[in-house]
């Protein structure tokens, strides 16, 4: 009998907990076949070793727009990582990647990052503020975790934060799985891109101290490093990557340490753990959405399993955090273990997260001003109440209430 395919992404018993499938399929075989919302079939990835070698390895493409390619949404164009998009085809892998990424990694230096530190400290004892002023209880994401990492990255490219509404939203319509449709993808992709370059042109006119400033000016120099196009998508890329996934991880590191209230109990007694929590909490993350996929360009092996030229695999980074064999007792939270800082939630390889400095300089800042400011800070219902962001492939939740 041959075994059904199971749907993917795998429900989960709630908000914190990894689906079972995790589990099983890592013990059952290094490439596990799922359906994706599209209906495409694909390989997917669960163990830490197989995971870290396929984003790695430079022959396994990050280009989803080749014929042949698994879709992963239900709209038309097969979602964001198929969705074909005007300046960023060189940028996805080899040289074009390297020379866009040379560029770009300079104003993410560990040295820069820790330099915003301070600004980033009073955003967020500014929110605090409003939301003690307000009383509790209080949705979270509305009052911190939204708006923080849209003031972060609007400060630091140089953007209004007062359009986050329409940052929330164009994000989440082009991370859609099933959420959204085709016409409203396309609307997005027009008005956040017609955004992002009506933004670029103002700083070219009024260049400023701020990151899109300085791209402006590379890409106006007459080595010509960075097209208009180019620069667009990038601009569109940072704002989307730079709050989204670090909203979705102050909620879920907050009620990972509110639902076992010990945990919180620890970090409140030695606030000297925080950095180390915050590791601990980004390998735990039960709900880090769909994967990454690549495409597969020549024919291969993954742990002694082949794997045709021509299909796709999808890495579950998180899936991947949780590998017996990688991080003992794994399903423990444990932010003494001593490679709690070798998860894989940003990534691997020549694609490693740009951003990751930034993301846990932000993370620490909440965790600790939450410790500092909010010793009584507590989950207004149960996990099992919390509700995950249905439909979109960066997961997530819909909102998240406390009070202290």
């Amino acid at each position: 009998m041959t075994e059904a395919i199971p749907n993917y992404p795998f429900e989960q018993p709630n908000v914190l907990e990894p689906p079972k499938e995790w589990a099983e399929t890592r013990a059952k075989c290094p490439v596990a076949h799922v359906r994706m919302p599209s209906g495409d079939v694909v390989g997917l990835l669960t163990g830490y070793e197989e995971v870290r070698g396929l984003l790695t390895d430079p022959r396994f493409s990050r280009n989803l727009e080749r014929e042949g390619a698994a879709r992963m949404s239900t709209t038309e164009d097969g979602g964001v990582f198929s969705r074909p998009s005007v300046g960023d085809v060189d940028n996805k892998e080899g040289p074009g990647h390297r020379r866009w990424r040379r560029l770009i990694s300079r104003a993410f230096t560990v040295k820069k990052m820790e330099a915003w530190r301070p600004r980033i400290q009073q955003m967020a004892d500014a929110l605090v503020d409003d939301m003690v002023a307000k009383g509790a209880p209080v949705d979270l994401r509305a009052a911190l975790a939204l708006p923080l990492p849209v003031q972060v990255i609007c400060a630091l490219l140089g953007a209004p934060s007062e359009d986050q509404d329409r940052f929330a939203r164009w994000s989440e319509t082009l991370l859609t799985l099933t959420r959204y449709t085709q016409a409203e993808v396309d609307d997005a992709q027009r008005e956040f891109r017609a955004y992002a370059s009506d933004l670029i042109e103002r700083k070219r006119a009024h260049p400023g101290d701020d990151l899109l400033s300085e791209l402006t000016q590379i890409s106006d120099s007459e080595d010509g490093r960075l097209s208009h196009d180019e620069l667009i998508a990038t601009a569109v890329g940072l704002l989307l990557a730079g709050h989204e996934t670090t909203s979705n991880m102050i909620l879920k590191m907050t009620a990972m340490l509110l639902s076992e209230r010990e945990r919180y109990e620890a970090v409140l007694a030695a606030p000297g753990l925080v950095p180390d929590v915050v590791e601990e909490a980004l390998r735990m993350d039960a709900n880090g959405g769909v994967g990454i996929p690549r495409f597969i360009t020549e024919d291969t092996e993954v742990n002694g399993v082949p794997v045709k030229a021509g299909s796709t695999l999808f890495v579950n980074l998180h899936a991947a955090n949780r590998d017996e064999r990688k991080f003992p007792d794994p399903d423990r939270f444990d932010p003494h273990r001593e490679n709690r800082a070798q998860h894989l939630t940003f990534g691997a390889g020549p694609h490693f997260c740009v951003g990751q400095t930034l993301a846990r300089v932000e993370l620490q800042v909440v965790l600790g001003t939450f410790v500092r400011r909010l010793p009584e800070l507590r989950l207004r219902d149960t996990a099992a109440d919390l509700r995950t962001r249905e439909g979109v492939s960066a997961g997530g939740f819909e909102d998240m209430w406390v009070t202290w």
